[in-house]
């Protein structure tokens, strides 16, 4: 047994993408995945295609580290940029894990799996950074009063880097 201090967690960033986002959303989810490794954090995804992906072959591109936590059995299903395959035979039901397991969650994009992760993470409390796709619609009066019931907090970013910066602070508790 040693005395040495527990090392700290390294901060867990969600990105929620689509598995069939188009190259715009790709590029997008890309330099987000680019952005967690390059802050120091850890990348957690749905681990499958499109704009999962692309969020975990930017974080191996910056050195990072990836866990995917894919719907079904099989860890061969998993993309080939992931560190860690969590294979939970769940099906969709996975998102709610995806959500819990980021200390914050970028959202990528506008598939329905990023929108229900988007209201999971939010009724987890945990904060929300929307980058494209669901943000706009999120952004609109009728939807913020909707959501102003839940604990986490919804914020908007118009850049990978502004999206990840903001899901760092909020993480962190400096928000």
């Amino acid at each position: 047994m040693t005395d040495a201090a527990p090392r700290a967690r390294r901060l867990q960033i969600a990105v929620s993408a689509p598995g069939d986002a188009d190259p715009a959303v790709m590029a997008l989810a890309e330099a987000v995945g680019r952005e967690i490794a390059q802050r120091g954090c850890v990348l957690v995804c749905g681990g499958l295609g499109g704009g999962m992906r692309a969020s975990c072959a930017g974080a191996k591109a910056a050195g990072g580290t990836t866990i995917g936590i894919i719907p079904g059995y099989e860890a061969t299903a998993a993309n080939e940029h992931l560190d860690h395959v969590i294979s939970t035979g769940m099906g969709q039901a996975r998102n709610t894990l995806v959500a819990a397991s980021g200390d914050a969650m970028v959202a990528v994009g506008g598939g329905l799996g990023t929108l229900s992760e988007i209201a999971l993470a939010l009724r987890l409390n945990r904060p929300v950074v929307a980058l494209g796709g669901w943000a706009p619609m999120l952004a609109t009066p009728e939807a913020r009063a909707m959501l102003a019931g839940l604990p986490g907090r919804l914020s908007l970013a118009d850049s990978p880097q502004d999206a990840v910066r903001e899901a760092v602070r909020l993480a962190a508790g400096a928000g």
